[in-house]
């Protein structure tokens, strides 16, 4: 089994993150913001990935450095799950409809980061959590992962339904992505 544990503490936030890729989708999530952990627990279902995650952060200043530093400690949590990426897929990609809005991830477990997030939200906040700080969150991810993530919400008007199919298509195309189908390193160069 490809697990990891993270333990990251900072003067803004104290993040335990347990991860186990090739789980079933059990999970529990407590970030101290409700949307946040109603996205990653759709990310543990979709994905089948059994994450616990932890989260005591400086909310009376904001969202920001609690949903930041998540998605640092879930990136490494999947980088060091992921070790030497023997005989992933490397590439996935998924469309997801949710209502009127569909996404498009598309994923390279590459070892190189890089974020796009073309993302627009017509409202501030969804619940307690800043809608300006799903792209910090996916960043976020990327860069400590390892993982080239694009994320291009085609259409959409309800923003609560923009970000559910992001976080779905995200994580079906992950899940696509990290599956081992052969005994070698996907790359010509012959390391990820």
């Amino acid at each position: 089994m490809r697990k990891a544990k993270i333990e990251r503490k900072t003067k803004e936030t104290d993040i335990s993150v347990e991860i186990n890729i090739d789980g079933t989708g059990e999970n529990y999530i407590d970030t101290g913001i409700g949307f946040l952990d109603h996205m990653l627990q759709l990310m543990a279902f979709h994905g089948s990935f059994d994450l616990n995650i932890v989260c005591k952060g400086d909310l009376h200043v904001d969202d920001h450095h609690s949903v930041e530093d998540v998605g640092i400690a879930l990136g490494e949590g999947f980088c060091q799950a992921l070790g030497d990426k023997k005989g992933i897929k490397r590439y996935g990609n998924f469309y997801i409809p949710m209502d009127e809005a569909l996404c498009l991830a598309s994923l390279d477990v590459s070892g190189r980061s890089y974020s796009v997030f073309n993302v627009e939200f017509e409202r501030e906040k969804l619940g307690s959590m800043s809608t300006e700080n799903f792209k910090e969150f996916f960043r976020a991810f990327s860069y400590k992962s390892g993982i080239t993530v694009h994320i291009n919400l085609l259409y959409g008007e309800n923003d609560h339904h923009k970000i559910e199919a992001v976080f779905k298509a995200f994580s079906k195309a992950l899940k696509e992505a990290i599956q081992i189908v052969s005994e070698k390193i996907p790359s010509s160069k012959g390391i990820l």
